[in-house]
């Protein structure tokens, strides 16, 4: 088994805010791997002290130890239970109420010798490679649905509040904050073992490969993280964010995101 990762700030200045990590029991029966993609605060720090990568640091920590040790849970109830530890760790010193709470995107995905299981939510994507090349993109479509209803609104910024306002809302998108209740709205499912060859995840800042600068599909991207690995793909989208700095070709919300890839090849 192959285990790859990769992880790069958007600007070597800010902290990142993704997370990555992956267990590998001694047994070699199984593993686990979580990637999130912290949602950047607003100027008033989002009414937490701490900040988003020491939330995505211990939420990260806290889902991969569940999700590695707890099989008779699901991935939904994992990633329930992390938002619960990872809120009281900081209810006493932290505004939890708060819209833009520490929060973030997240993939995980476990699996045995009989089956692998997935679980996604928000922007971030998982790539399932079949043994004979097919690519299925597991997504939560609901943010990029939802981003034409907002489209007609006059200025910028009026359009990202209007995103805002259906955030973690009935009717919106979700992201992992400090309700555990979160994970049911979650992307769920599992496939086949002997129907996977590849994993690969990525936060949206590394899918831009595909779904931004159109480098190629969901298959070349595949391809390249096995290829080449998550650090070159990484590389290849830093050199087409720094040939469009305006984002005048490719539209998108950041100039540079973090990135981060993982790939896991059986």
């Amino acid at each position: 088994m192959r285990v790859e990762m990769a992880t790069r700030p958007g600007t070597a200045d800010v902290a990142n805010e993704d997370y990555v990590s992956a267990a590998l029991p001694a047994s070699g029966l199984g593993g686990a791997l979580v990637v999130l993609d912290g949602v950047t605060p607003p100027p008033d720090g989002g009414g937490c002290v701490h900040g988003v990568p020491w939330y995505t640091a211990r939420l990260g920590a806290a889902l991969l130890e569940l999700s590695g040790s707890r099989r008779d849970m699901t991935l939904a109830q994992c990633l329930a239970h992390a938002i619960a530890l990872t809120a009281a760790r900081h209810a006493s010193t932290c505004d939890l109420s708060h819209p833009r709470t520490p929060q973030a995107t997240v993939v995980v995905a476990r699996w045995d010798g009989e089956s692998v299981e997935h679980l996604v939510l928000c922007d971030s994507v998982l790539l399932v490679e079949s043994p004979h090349g097919e690519v299925t993109p597991v997504l939560d479509d609901r943010l990029d649905l939802l981003r034409p209803t907002v489209r007609g609104l006059p200025t910028a910024a009026e359009r990202a509040a209007g995103i805002e306002a259906l955030r973690n809302a009935e009717g919106g998108f979700h992201t992992a904050a400090a309700d555990p209740a979160v994970a049911d709205r979650a992307v769920t499912g599992a496939t086949p073992r002997a129907r996977v060859r590849t994993l690969a995840a990525l936060t949206d800042g590394a899918a831009r490969w595909s779904d931004v600068f159109r480098l190629g599909d969901w298959t070349a991207l595949c391809a390249a993280l096995r290829d080449r690995g998550p650090a070159a793909v990484i590389e290849r989208v830093r050199a087409a964010e720094a040939a469009d700095p305006r984002g005048t070709a490719h539209p998108r919300g950041k100039a540079h995101d973090d990135a981060t890839a993982a790939l896991v090849e059986f």
